[in-house]
């Protein structure tokens, strides 16, 4: 079975512990012989998603939007970030140099292309900027890829 992610970034502490008990169920209901997880790895869910997925005895696929994806996150999750890269049993890049939006959505494309279902940390709101979390989920779906929404009821972003 092949999962992706997608989600929201810059969650609060309430949301983001609601969220990961969300993804840790999902993850588990998978038989992680079987698994193999498509991330972008981001902060956030995507490497939340990634951790589980390997602590499950899955393997780790990583999308790379961009040359320069890393430089654009935040410092403080370039050592998770590295080590998760280290982990991954392959890698898919798009060949774009910058890491734009351009470039987050053509790396999102690829991700949708390469699983069987995509969880998507989405409040269900239209996204703030291209290459968005709806963008992903709407791509996902013309694409006939299934989409679980995983979002705990009442929170906000």
């Amino acid at each position: 079975m092949r999962v992706g992610i997608t989600g929201h970034r810059g969650l609060n502490a309430q949301v983001e512990q609601k969220v990961r008990d969300l993804l840790e169920g999902a993850v588990s209901s998978h038989d992680g012989a079987d698994l193999v997880g498509v991330s972008c790895i981001a902060d956030g869910p995507d490497a939340w998603f990634a951790e589980y997925v390997l602590a499950h005895g899955g393997r780790l696929e990583v999308v790379l939007p961009a040359e320069q994806y890393r430089e654009g996150l935040p410092a403080q999750h370039w050592p998770v970030y590295d080590k998760l890269m280290s982990r991954a049993s392959e890698v898919h890049r798009t060949g774009m140099a910058a890491s734009d939006s351009a470039a987050h959505m053509a790396g999102s494309e690829i991700l949708v292309g390469l699983v069987d279902e995509l969880l998507a940390v989405w409040d269900g709101k239209p996204a703030w900027g291209y290459g968005g979390t709806a963008d992903v989920v709407a791509y996902a779906e013309r694409t006939g890829v299934p989409v679980r929404v995983l979002w705990p009821e009442g929170a906000s972003r």
